[in-house]
């Protein structure tokens, strides 16, 4: 009976990561008002590839799942997903939106003078005028389409450590290894076409995407990083010490409790465990 035991397990969390993984960019479209920032929601190629992913090794060292407190969605996923791995999603993809219109001669202070004045970018005194740099309009909507690609090729690449990180629950990604290949070939897969929507001609017209320079692409990277760091170090508090954190022995994503013992691999496995261990509440 153990194998049925461990495929359950194994499904229950594929499912749990697929959902903490697609549900992150969802802050971001709360947050963000351009078409670009919402195409993160498009790009779920790789949540896919969770389904390919080896179970934890210590899967079946975990008690069954009580399905009046352990559901798919719950508040520590809402916590996580939203309040915390998401806010770094968000926050990535507004620095780089900035960061290019900086470069552009609009300075945060500048911009934060235009909203006071209550000019916008469909205001007539915005249309009409024109800049010290000497930029007309139209010019200034090009660099305004070129943010909200930024924008979106840095929530695809704040989406890779999303994905690396929601390959576990409670072991760490050294500890997993990189032995997915077709993950591996969706992080591929979704960079490769966000950088065709931004550089293939024609775009400008059909999405109003357009080419970024190489170094914009970086904005986003240390962002990628602190989620990678920021998770390791929360599971590494979770193997730790169970009870830390304020979630009283409950650990990953779903929060089900460990058994600090190992069961032993020749202990059996009763049939009412099994039948009273549903997957889905």
């Amino acid at each position: 009976m153990a194998a049925p035991v461990d495929v359950l397990s194994a499904a229950f969390d594929v499912v749990l990561a697929d959902i903490g993984y697609t549900i992150t960019s969802c802050c971001c479209d709360w947050l963000s008002t351009n078409k670009a920032g919402r195409s993160p929601n498009q790009l779920q190629v790789p949540a896919i590839s969770l389904a390919y992913e080896a179970a934890e090794s210590d899967i079946m060292k975990r008690q069954p799942r009580n399905p009046k407190t352990d559901k798919l969605v719950n508040e520590r996923l809402i916590s996580i997903a939203y309040g915390q791995i998401g806010m770094i999603q968000a926050l990535a993809g507004f620095f780089t939106y900035f960061v290019i219109l900086a470069e552009n001669g609009f300075l945060p202070t500048t911009l934060l003078a235009f909203a006071s004045a209550g000019i916008t970018s469909t205001s007539t005194t915005w249309r009409t005028a024109t800049d010290s740099s000497g930029s007309t309009y139209e010019q200034r909507k090009i660099v305004e389409f070129t943010c909200h690609t930024a924008f979106f090729a840095s929530i695809v690449i704040v989406q890779w450590a999303d994905l690396i990180i929601c390959k576990t629950r409670r072991n760490s990604v050294f500890q997993q290894g990189m032995k997915n290949k077709i993950l591996i070939f969706g992080l591929f897969e979704e960079t490769a076409l966000a950088a065709f929507l931004s550089y293939c001609p024609g775009m400008d017209v059909a999405l109003r995407m357009y080419p970024l320079k190489p170094n914009w692409w970086f904005c986003a990277f240390p962002y990628s990083l602190l989620i990678f760091i920021y998770d390791e170090i929360r599971k590494l508090i979770l193997r730790r010490s169970p009870g830390a954190l304020g979630e009283t022995g409950l650990v990953g994503w779903s929060g089900r409790p460990t058994i600090k013992t190992p069961v032993s691999s020749h202990r059996p496995i009763s049939s009412h465990l099994l039948l009273h261990s549903p997957v889905f509440a």
